[in-house]
């Protein structure tokens, strides 16, 4: 039986995993329980009660089976105010979000008034709860669990987050109550993410496309609180629209919901063939649009900058250009994204979107033959040598990857080949091929010399 247990940030799949939250009083060990069960030290341990104001998550593994563990802050009386009073309602927002709850109580004080008011919340809940009781670090402390019988929660699993002792019972308990991940199916068409900052129109826009009120649209910020998948078909083409949650600067994300709306959506991102960013022309492009762009591009995603609200703003024959120019130089590391400007009120240019959407994956799928890139990245090294002159540095190229494009330049000399001449590269690459829409990896490795033999 494999009993690995290992945890990362996210695996492509995390959003679609069975959520598990760890939930308790404060300074009863959840997050040094939490840093037990992932592997890691992600969460901050302290003596001090309430140190835990965020939520921790991590993708972990037991057993095969694969599951997002989150770390709540401590759950405190309801008519507390101030930070404890935030606290609670993030624990309780992932309580909402869980598949199963392991629920965390302190053998050295035993079950106090705080507790039974936790239990008795979850004694109502309809989802699976395991009640973990920490700080039993040796054998004799196991006669202290019977007492938390009374919960009324079933058996308790004694375990020390400190030593690790009873955590692998404990992890058994747990992949037993959560449902097991779908396995990953072929995407029907095209996947679309619409992103960008809240209230930017993005639910309005995936109307339009559809032609059928299929989103909740409200002017409200963030009204939109899941990823919500839509099948569209235009011609032969299948599309699948995605709208996201509006992405906010991590400071301004209000605890529990619009945190889990802000994860949903960036992880609606790395699932994405292709990345629409929603800008409402009448702001322009903002720091937070840059890091969404910014993200879009560190993840090979195929980008469409979209000018909402085009019909608010006054124009003449030059506005577009300037808005373009502006653009670029706003975003200047993603300047291969084609620019639309659409209204989702009146519909104006909406249909371009997909018209492009098709165009830039196909770009982005496009393979060139290993002879036919050799003789493109020799004939750009002829024209502009890289550092020093080294046009001989270069012994051949190949394509080892699509959506995005990567390509393995083979040189003699490492040091002749920096950023500036990959860029360079990629530019001419896209003068001859087009690759519209989507960053191109160039990747220079050393050509390893064969070991000699004796004859």
């Amino acid at each position: 039986m494999n009993t690995e247990m290992e945890a990362s940030e996210f695996s492509e799949e995390a959003t679609s995993l069975p959520v598990v939250a760890i939930i308790g009083r404060p300074n009863v060990g959840k997050s040094m329980l939490f840093n037990r069960l992932t592997g890691s030290r992600k969460a901050v341990v302290d003596d001090e009660s309430g140190v835990t104001r965020d939520l921790n998550y991590l993708e972990a593994v037991w057993n095969g089976r694969h599951f997002l563990l989150v770390d709540t802050g401590g759950l405190v009386p309801r008519d507390e105010e101030g930070i404890s009073g935030m606290i609670r309602i993030q624990a309780e927002s992932a309580l909402d979000e869980a598949d199963s709850i392991v629920f965390v109580c302190d053998r050295e004080t035993g079950p106090v008034g705080i507790d039974q008011e936790i239990a008795a919340q979850l004694r109502r809940a309809t989802k699976p709860v395991i009640l973990a009781i920490n700080k039993v670090d040796s054998q004799r402390h196991e006669q202290d669990v019977h007492e938390f019988h009374g919960l009324g929660l079933g058996e308790p699993y004694p375990v020390s987050a400190l030593h690790g002792r009873g955590t692998g019972d404990l992890l058994d308990a747990v992949v037993e109550t959560i449902p097991k991940a779908p396995e990953k199916e072929e995407e029907p068409g095209i996947r679309i993410a619409l992103v960008g900052r809240p209230n930017v129109g993005k639910s309005s826009l995936v109307n339009t496309l559809v032609g059928a009120n299929v989103m909740i649209v409200h002017d409200a910020p963030g009204t939109t609180r899941d990823a919500i998948d839509t099948v569209l078909t235009r011609g032969d083409q299948r599309f699948v629209l995605v709208d996201t949650a509006g992405l906010r600067k991590k400071a301004r994300i209000k605890r529990g919901i619009e945190l889990y709306s802000a994860m949903r959506a960036l992880k609606s991102i790395e699932r994405a063939d292709v990345v629409i960013l929603v800008v409402d022309a009448t702001e322009g492009i903002v720091t937070q649009d840059a890091r969404i762009a910014g993200f879009a591009d560190q993840e090979g995603k195929c980008l469409i900058i979209a000018y909402n609200k085009w019909d608010l703003l006054e124009k003449d024959d030059s506005t577009a250009g300037e808005f373009a120019k502006r653009a670029r130089e706003d975003l200047p590391f993603v300047t291969y994204a084609p620019i639309v400007q659409v209204s989702a009120l009146t519909g104006q240019r909406a249909d371009r979107l997909l018209e492009l959407a098709a165009d830039v994956y196909a770009q982005a799928s496009r393979r060139l033959g290993t002879h036919e890139a050799t003789e493109f990245i020799s004939a750009a090294a002829d024209r502009r040598p890289p550092k020093g002159g080294l046009r001989s540095s270069i012994m051949y190229a190949t394509q080892i990857g699509i959506r995005p494009p990567a390509f393995v330049v083979f040189v003699k000399n490492l040091d002749a080949i920096d950023h500036s001449y990959t860029r360079y590269l990629a530019n001419q690459l896209r003068e001859v091929y087009g690759f519209i829409g989507t960053p191109i990896r160039i990747i220079a490795r050393k050509r390893k010399r064969r070991p000699w033999r004796r004859p």
